[in-house]
């Protein structure tokens, strides 16, 4: 059996972990898997070298902190949550990207998730603010940031180069005083 890291927090199906390089052969293959899902949002890593890069940069800066989605039964891989651009002093802000994985899409699996990173990023990480940019078509993860609490702010043209052009996109925003108003309910992945 690989040796993952150990969770960092669960919840009644999901947990999550920091990614290790036991982690490689069977995210690889679920990104290969999740090709269709992913385009042209994002482009997680597909190969062992690309992976074991992606996870070494996560692991190593610590302007990043990575995370996957594990199904709490199986152990399975669902998808990642990053927190990126994380900035300390006054702001102590960051900026998510994630992903689900085809198999474990529209399960809940990625909210529950997201419940568990917020309140590891606002506990354990000492954040106040977490920004997720979305591409205005992406109607999935606006849906996921939506249920997690996550408030509208505005929308930035040409703000992101992904997939060959500069990308529009929606900025989203949780703070850690939103996150204990809903507290009983996404935040904390129970929706």
């Amino acid at each position: 059996m690989p040796d993952h890291a150990a969770p960092l927090a669960e919840g009644p199906h999901v947990g999550i972990r920091p990614l290790t390089g036991a982690d490689s052969a069977e995210f690889t293959a679920r990104a290969r898997e999740s090709r269709e899902l992913h385009h042209p949002w994002l482009f997680p890593p597909r190969t062992d070298d690309t992976y074991r890069a992606y996870a070494r940069q996560l692991a190593d800066d610590p302007a990043r902190a990575g995370f996957l989605v594990y199904e709490r039964g199986s152990g399975d891989i669902g998808g990642f949550i990053n927190i990126n651009n994380i900035v300390r002093g006054a702001f102590r802000s960051g900026a998510l990207g994630y992903g689900a994985f085809a198999h474990a899409a529209g399960r809940g699996l990625m909210s529950e998730g997201l419940g568990l990173v917020l309140t590891y990023a606002f506990g354990e990480l000492g954040l106040h603010r977490l920004e997720a940019n979305i591409q205005p078509g992406n109607a999935p993860s606006i849906a996921l940031v939506r249920r997690a609490g996550f408030r509208l702010e505005g929308f930035s043209p040409d703000f992101l180069f992904i997939d060959g052009a500069w990308r529009d996109h929606e900025r989203w925003a949780v703070t850690d005083d939103m996150a204990r108003v809903t507290d009983t309910g996404d935040a904390t992945g129970s929706g």
